[in-house]
C-alpha cells in the first residue's frame, strides 16, 4: 500500500481502488468492522478477489487505505475571519460526521478497527494528524490577529474542541448535538484565552 502522501496511480488502477474503497466504505457504514469481508468487497467492487488479496491482503488493510483516501478527500478549513466563526466551522464539520447517518457508522467502524489492530490504529492516527495539521493554520492567523496568546499550540486548541464530541460519540455512545458543539468551543475560548494551551505556561 502506497504511503500517505505519495503519488497515487492513475487509469485503471485508480479506479479499481476507489471501486474497492467506495465498496469497503459501504460494507464499513452496513455491518461493521469485524464483518468486513474481503470476498464480498471484491464482489461489490466488481474487481477480481485474487487483485483485491494480491494489493490490500486484509481487512485492516482495506481500512487503512480508506482513511488514507478520506484524508486526502477531506476538505479545506474554514477561513471565517476571526478565531470562534472558525472554531465553530471546526466543530459543526465534526458534529456533521459523526452524525451522518453513513459516516457515523464508518467512523465507529474505524475507531473499533483501531481498537484491536496496529495496521488500523496508525492509519487512524494519520488521519486525525492530516486534518489537525489542515485547521492548524486557524490558531496561527488568529494569534497574528490577537486572539489567541502567543506560543498556543495549535493542535491542542483542535483536539480541545473536538474531544467532547468523540467522547461523547466513541465512549458514551450518545449522539452528540449542535448544543454539545458550541458549548466545546465555548469551552476551548475560554481555555485558550487563559493559557491553556500554551506550552509551559505558568
Amino acid at each position: 500500500m502506497p504511503a500517505p502522501g505519495a503519488r497515487r496511480p492513475g487509469g485503471r488502477t485508480a479506479k479499481v481502488r476507489r471501486a474497492v474503497l467506495d465498496a469497503t466504505q459501504e460494507a464499513l457504514a452496513a455491518s461493521g468492522f469485524h464483518a468486513l469481508n474481503m470476498d464480498r468487497v471484491a464482489a461489490a467492487a466488481g474487481v477480481g478477489k485474487t487483485t483485491v488479496y494480491r494489493r490490500w491482503g486484509s481487512p485492516a488493510a482495506l481500512v487503512a487505505d480508506l482513511l488514507d483516501d478520506m484524508a486526502e478527500q477531506s476538505l479545506p478549513a474554514a477561513d471565517t475571519g476571526d478565531l470562534a466563526g472558525d472554531l465553530r466551522a471546526n466543530a459543526a464539520l465534526v458534529l456533521e460526521t459523526l452524525t451522518d447517518p453513513r459516516m457515523g457508522p464508518v467512523f465507529r467502524a474505524v475507531i473499533a478497527a483501531a481498537a484491536c489492530d496496529e495496521e488500523c490504529a496508525r492509519a487512524l492516527g494519520g488521519f486525525y494528524r492530516t486534518r489537525l495539521a489542515e485547521w492548524a493554520p486557524v490558531a496561527v492567523r488568529a494569534m497574528a490577529r490577537g486572539e489567541l496568546p502567543p506560543g498556543t499550540d495549535p493542535l491542542e486548541l483542535l483536539r480541545a474542541v473536538s474531544a467532547p464530541l468523540y467522547y461523547r460519540f466513541a465512549v458514551t455512545h450518545e449522539e452528540p448535538t449542535p448544543a454539545d458543539a458550541e458549548r466545546a468551543v465555548t469551552a476551548t475560548l475560554a481555555a485558550a484565552a487563559a493559557g491553556a494551551f500554551v506550552p509551559d505556561a505558568p
